[in-house]
């Protein structure tokens, strides 16, 4: 057995405990777990994936006699007067997600339908020369419908497998599938982009498309290999997973309605979900600004024994802990800005934690589930 340090953030965001506990990573219903709040009913989180760069309004609706709040995403944090209720703190996950170039994707969560009794498979295979070169080498994927597998390993190509099943209403409707739905290859110079193109690309807000409307759905399951060092780009919507393992480089892992894996890298970035766990582990310890979040899900962090880094913590139902000795961070003061005659404080929510000397910012969130800051002993 190994300490593990259990750390908790009162609901005003005005202390951090710390103390060990015995971890026992195999039994986990054997261990102590101490929630934020322990007592808070679970949030039913909706997703609105009608937004333009996957913005996604989240609502929970609580069975409580207390304020139903809100969690925003892509848009600037929530206000807060001046008049602050500690005992009842608003959550949000806010996701700022200006660093997406993404079309609208309107998708209909619902996707079980009996009346799509057609199918067709494909399977796509194609090669790509990725020379080292002067610049970075990047992989872009933008799916909507699937999974995607990217695996690091020696070469200067890329391997590309897609998996691709069409589920129709009708014989008829699986030729216009094929005709609709693309697999838009571009290249240039250290660039790769991989782009899932048909109706479901919305480019008004106000189209009032459903995928009933299409009569059909395209799934592409992505299995790419790519040299390591590269910097990836990758996202994905409905009925799949992410799956990253052996990259070098930076990395930016989207997913909405699955899990985040991602395995073996020495690159610092972003992995945010919303229903599903999210679980990364670092051969190298990330030397930039790094983010994870999720709302529905556990995180999993696994860092290289020399870890220094300073982490700022929020979540709402569930435990945080800790492998590493960690040293609480003073709370950040509220902000103040003026809009004319109005004033408006932003109080930050999160809790800070310094491992060793500190170092790059790394900021860990979620609404429902533990999060657990590990030491990786593979």
């Amino acid at each position: 057995m190994t300490n593990t340090y259990l750390l908790s953030a009162l609901a005003s965001g005005m202390a951090l405990l710390l103390w060990p506990v015995q971890a026992m990573r195999n039994t986990p219903e054997k261990q102590a777990v101490l929630s934020v709040q322990q007592e808070r009913p679970s949030a039913h989180v909706d997703v609105d994936e009608e937004e333009r760069e996957m913005d996604m309004d989240v609502d929970m609706e609580m069975d409580v006699e207390e304020p139903q709040m809100d969690i925003e995403m892509d848009v600037e944090e929530p206000q807060v007067d001046v008049d602050i209720d500690r005992d009842e703190p608003e959550m949000d996950a806010d996701h700022d997600q200006d660093d997406i170039d993404r079309d609208d994707v309107d998708v209909d969560v619902d996707h079980e339908d009996a009346s799509f009794t057609e199918h067709e498979q494909e399977k796509i295979e194609k090669s790509f020369a990725m020379p080292a070169g002067a610049g970075r080498r990047t992989l872009e994927i933008d799916n909507v419908w699937g999974s995607i597998e990217v695996v690091g390993a020696a070469s200067d190509q890329a391997q590309l497998t897609v998996n691709k099943s069409i589920r129709a209403e009708s014989k008829g409707k699986i030729e216009q599938a094929k005709k609709e739905v693309t697999l838009d290859v571009t290249q240039q110079a250290d660039a790769l982009k991989l782009y899932v193109n048909g109706p479901f690309r919305c480019n008004c807000h106000d189209c009032g498309r459903s995928r009933d409307d299409d009569g059909y759905v395209v799934k592409m399951d992505f299995q790419v290999q790519v040299p390591r060092d590269v910097d990836i780009k990758i996202k994905t919507v409905n009925e799949g997973r992410v799956s990253v393992r052996d990259i070098n480089g930076s990395f930016l892992v989207r997913n909405v309605n699955g899990d985040i894996q991602i395995r073996n890298i020495a690159g610092s970035g972003t992995a945010r979900t919303v229903n599903g766990p999210v679980k990364v582990s670092f051969r190298q310890n990330p030397r930039e600004e790094s983010d994870f979040e999720t709302v529905n899900g556990a995180i999993e962090l696994q860092f290289a024994r020399d870890l220094s880094a300073d982490f700022r913590f929020k979540t709402f139902n569930g435990g945080i802990y800790s492998d590493f000795p960690v040293t609480a961070l003073p709370l950040q003061g509220m902000q103040e800005e003026r809009h004319g005659a109005k004033v408006v404080f932003r109080a930050d929510r999160y809790t800070g934690a310094r491992i060793n000397a500190g170092g790059p910012q790394i900021k860990v969130e979620n609404l429902n589930g533990d999060i657990r800051i590990l030491e990786n002993h593979e």
